[in-house]
Formats: C-alpha cells, sequence, structure tokens
C-alpha cells in the first residue's frame, strides 16, 4: 500500500501542479469534474477536510465505505487507509490537507485530536444546510487568500484560526446533525438496548462473554465511536456505560429472583472474573453483590 510522507509526492503521483507551500495544501474541484485520487488504497501523514456533493464514485476510509449520500463534507486523518476512486462532483467542491507537522507548536496539533469527527473507521458525510455551506466555502477562501499571498510570519497563525473555526463549526454541525437524526429515525438507545436484550435472552454471554462496543456497534451497522457519539448526545451516557447499566440491572434480577451464589450470577452473565463483576456492581450501585443479596433475605 502506498504512504505518502509528502503532499508534494501526492500531488506529484496525481500529475498535479506542486503546492504553493510544503505543508498545507488546497485544491478546488470543478464541478462535474472528475476527482480520483491514486486510484488505489493509500495512506498519509497528513489530515484532510473535503467539500464534495458526489455524483458517483468511491471513497473509502478505514476500508469502509464513506456514506456520502446525504452529505458532503468529510474528514480523514494520518495514518487511515483511504480510496478515492472515479468520483464526480454534482457541485464545485475543495479538498485540504494538512500535513501534521504544520500543527507542531500550536494548540491545533492537540485540539485536533478531540474532533471524533476524524475517528470513525465507518464514516458518515456531515450534511450541511445552504446557510452551513457558506460558513464553510467563505472560511476556506479565508485560507486559500493567506495560502497564496506572500508568506510572512503572519501567515500559518491565520491559516490555523480559519481551519480551527471550520473544526468547531463542524462539531457544531455534528452535533446538530445527531440531535435531527434522533428526531427522525427515533432513539438509537432504544435500538441499542433491543439488540443487548437479543445478546442476552440468545444466550450469547455465556458464549461469548460480556458485549463490547465494538460488538454492539457490528450489530447495529455503525462505528463505535460514532455509536458512543450518539448515545452520548441521547442519554449523556456512552456505550459501555450504558452496557455496564444493562449488566448491573440483569444482575440485580438475578440475585434478586434465584438462589444462585454471586460467582454463578457472574458466570451466567459472561464475566469470567468474577472479583471484576463484584467491583463494577459496587460501582454501580454503591454496596457489593453479597450485600445486596443479604438484604433482600426477610428475617
Amino acid at each position: 500500500m502506498k504512504h505518502f510522507r509528502r503532499i508534494s509526492d501526492l500531488y506529484r503521483l496525481n500529475n498535479l501542479t506542486p503546492s504553493a507551500h510544503p505543508q498545507i495544501s488546497l485544491l478546488t474541484c470543478r464541478e462535474l469534474a472528475a476527482c480520483s485520487i491514486y486510484n488505489s488504497e493509500f495512506t498519509t501523514d497528513f489530515y484532510m477536510i473535503t467539500f464534495k456533493k458526489i455524483k458517483s464514485g468511491n471513497f473509502l476510509y478505514g476500508r469502509t465505505k464513506y456514506d456520502h449520500d446525504n452529505g458532503s463534507l468529510m474528514f480523514a486523518k494520518p495514518r487511515q487507509v483511504t480510496e478515492i476512486r472515479d468520483v464526480e462532483l454534482n457541485e464545485k467542491g475543495f479538498i485540504i490537507y494538512i500535513h501534521e507537522d504544520f500543527l507542531n507548536g500550536h494548540p491545533l496539533h492537540s485540539e485536533i485530536r478531540k474532533y471524533s469527527f476524524f475517528e470513525y473507521e465507518t464514516r458518515e458525510a456531515l450534511h450541511l444546510s445552504p446557510r452551513e455551506e457558506e460558513i464553510i466555502w467563505d472560511l476556506y477562501r479565508k485560507i486559500e487568500t493567506e495560502y497564496l499571498n506572500n508568506t510572512d510570519e503572519y501567515s500559518r497563525d491565520i491559516m490555523l484560526t480559519h481551519l480551527d473555526s471550520i473544526l468547531k463549526y463542524s462539531q457544531r454541525f455534528y452535533k446538530r446533525q445527531f440531535i435531527h437524526r434522533t428526531e427522525i429515525s427515533g432513539k438509537m438507545v432504544s435500538r441499542f438496548n433491543e439488540s443487548l436484550v437479543t445478546y442476552f435472552e440468545s444466550g450469547m454471554f455465556q458464549k461469548k462473554g460480556l458485549p463490547t462496543v465494538t460488538m454492539m456497534a457490528d450489530q447495529l451497522n455503525t462505528s463505535p465511536r460514532y455509536l458512543s457519539d450518539l448515545l452520548k448526545q441521547e442519554t449523556g451516557k456512552t456505550a459501555m456505560e450504558l452496557i455496564h447499566i444493562f449488566l448491573i440491572s440483569e444482575a440485580k434480577n438475578m440475585l434478586m429472583g434465584s438462589d444462585q451464589t454471586v460467582a454463578e450470577t457472574a458466570y451466567q452473565l459472561g464475566f469470567e472474573n468474577p472479583p471484576y463483576f463484584s467491583r463494577l456492581f459496587k460501582k454501580e450501585v454503591g454496596v457489593s453483590p453479597v450485600q445486596f443479596k443479604n438484604s433482600l433475605v426477610v428475617v
């Protein structure tokens, strides 16, 4: 698999005009233009922000199709497997490449990591309203103006300031998209809990052990990070926290309704380590499983 350490290497292989700056690059894609990058899987040492309304073609991220049917703003981070093949655009678009070294010594070097839209292995494009598109294009043009001007001591900070604004607006728009999806598609937490119940009632706890966030995300056809973000938006709790809540609820029911020991209850729930189960139970309930069970005994 090809790995691009420098933006110039990617440009050279695609017969593109060399970038005006070695560590940041801006490309504008024409309406209805073919827009393929390398036409095979590749990785890079740079971040990518792209605004494209795709008419046809494939955009793969983490070897998973990036869902661009209802969105246009997409993100990729260094060393993630990417493929952009035979893409044709409905409207004018842009690509911004930012080498990770361009962020060195700037607060954005660490802050960019908090934006989870770079992290999803199963990606979904951000849908923008016309007004939101105007905001993003305006910020892009401000970066472009500085990018094309003669570089001076202020250029980098000014470009990074506008880039930071793009990321902050994107975070806001993604949160809006989460909320909107909740309204039109029903609560993800309901589907999540239904999957947990099915997993438990089918005996998979004993066969496969405790459910993981990755396992639940696979069942719900989404990525672990996206699942946790959406559940956090709906409930204030992460996917793992909701798994723990479900497990403890089932544990309390089992301790109340049977003569099983604490260890037997733990094993039935898929815990290979009963002491871990006891610690989790006490953390969530405030008392140990033994204390909880003993409190139910009528004297």
